[in-house]
């Protein structure tokens, strides 16, 4: 389980985040929603330990970041929303490059296994020559390569084409209910937020995206 407790963040004394707490549950999808600046990304880097909070806490299965962080990163995946993977290499380069940095060992077809399993078959295509959405699913499969148990993802499908949103979504799902993944995702899709997530936590004080999921069924927790 992933218990964020009290997480507030300033920068320069203006604050980005103030008093967040929320829990999400192995094989949990989570939409985090809000308006920009409303600090959806500044509290995925936190809980991806990339950032520190200015207070509060986050803790993953009991372990608490303040004194666990660098052991609890083995169990993280982080997808940024800016593509970072290498245009000049391959597919397969890519994957093996990242294999090497990775807190587990693959094989060569483990590693292309997993990019067949998100419809991503161009294994040995220069990434520079790749669509946006074949590039989006890259960046995601490098961040599983080591099997992390929860699954933070800023942004995964925006400025691609449809059938490689949908592609990505179904593999998500499957990820969370077969594999029991907790995953965080933010977007500005309300669709695809009601398609995919099992409940959406809005931080920031706009209530656009509130009044547009009130009546999907989904549970919505105002933050």
């Amino acid at each position: 389980m992933l218990n964020v407790k009290s997480i507030s963040k300033q920068y320069h004394k203006h604050a980005i985040l103030n008093n967040i707490s929320f829990q999400i549950k192995p094989g949990e999808i989570v939409g985090l929603i809000g308006e920009n600046g409303a600090g959806k990304s500044t509290l995925l880097k936190i809980i991806a330990t990339l950032e520190q909070a200015s207070s509060g806490d986050v803790e993953l299965f009991e372990q608490g970041y303040a004194k666990n962080r660098k052991a609890l990163r083995k169990y993280i995946g982080y997808v940024p929303q800016d593509i970072a993977i290498w245009e000049e290499l391959t597919v397969a380069e890519n994957m093996l490059f990242f294999e090497k940095l990775s807190f587990q060992s693959k094989s060569s077809e483990e590693l292309k296994q997993l990019c067949l399993d998100m419809n991503l078959q161009k294994w040995n295509e220069p990434v520079k020559t790749l669509s946006g959405g074949m590039k989006r699913k890259l960046n995601l499969a490098i961040t599983l390569i080591h099997e992390p148990s929860i699954l933070l993802l800023d942004e995964p499908t925006v400025g691609i084409d449809l059938k490689s949103k949908k592609e990505i979504g179904s593999y998500l799902f499957k990820q969370a209910k077969e594999k029991n993944r907790m995953i965080i995702y933010t977007s500005h899709d309300m669709d695809e937020i009601t398609e995919l997530c099992d409940r959406a936590i809005c931080i920031g004080e706009d209530t656009f995206y509130p009044e547009i999921l009130k009546n999907t069924g989904k549970e919505i927790i105002s933050l």
